[in-house]
């Protein structure tokens, strides 16, 4: 991984910031879930903290070195499409499998 040892003031200062802005968009979009007028905002926005999970769990990793949570965050992307994908099939059809 990442050696943040020997690396330049600005990649540290850029990573953080990336943790950082990620987050508060993680909690805006919480937000939108619990206050979304229909539906189909709520499953985007929870699609989209899905997303922002995996981002914060890859600039974990890099900032702190681990690769571990690299491969959690691929899980994590997996299992966020595919629940995407039935809520909205239910959304739309009523029914997850036909």
């Amino acid at each position: 991984m990442l050696d943040l040892a020997n690396a330049p003031w600005w990649l540290i200062a850029s990573l953080n910031l990336g943790l950082f802005v990620a987050s508060a968009v993680t909690l805006l979009c919480a937000y939108r879930v619990v206050r979304g007028p229909t539906t189909p905002d709520r499953v985007v926005a929870l699609d989209t903290i899905g997303t922002n999970v995996v981002a914060i769990a890859v600039l974990w990793a890099m900032i702190r070195g681990r690769g571990l949570f690299v491969d959690v965050a691929l899980v994590l992307a997996i299992i966020g499409f595919v629940s995407t994908i039935a809520v909205s099939r239910y959304v739309t059809e009523g029914d997850i499998i036909e």
